[in-house]
């Protein structure tokens, strides 16, 4: 988990946020072993900006990985920040249920969960199978 939290910490100092200010950093394990990380980037336009998760998942995929062993994001917040909603959504498209979070602050504390702690009732591709 040091690699990880080294990885998202690392991500994090280059985050681009001048409108928030608020720096995010979040790294992805595999089960092959690599790291993937990724940081927040704002836009002017907000909607357009991207969340420390999606940029590390978009690096995993890049790479031809598909799957997420651990997860680590890291803000510079009182307490442990959990992923968006949305993000919840993209790290459960590729990491089981069982599958480790852990949301850290840069004062060293953390909080892990479970993905089926973090997103309750995720849709799944399940949900898209065709029923008769």
């Amino acid at each position: 988990m040091n690699e990880l939290k080294v990885a998202a910490m690392s991500a994090r100092e280059n985050a681009y946020a001048p409108y928030s200010k608020f720096l995010v950093g979040a790294a992805i394990l595999t089960p092959s072993g690599a790291v993937f990380s990724g940081c927040n980037v704002e836009n002017v336009a907000y909607p357009q900006g991207t969340c420390a998760e999606a940029g590390a998942i978009a690096a995993m995929i890049a790479a031809g990985e598909r799957e997420i062993a651990a997860a680590y994001v890291i803000a510079g917040s009182p307490t442990p920040v959990p992923p968006c909603g949305g993000c919840r959504q993209k790290l459960a498209e590729f990491a089981g249920a069982d599958v480790p979070i852990t949301m850290a602050t840069t004062g060293g504390t953390e909080q892990t969960m479970r993905m089926d702690e973090l997103l309750p009732g995720a849709f799944t591709a399940d949900h898209m199978e065709p029923r008769s």
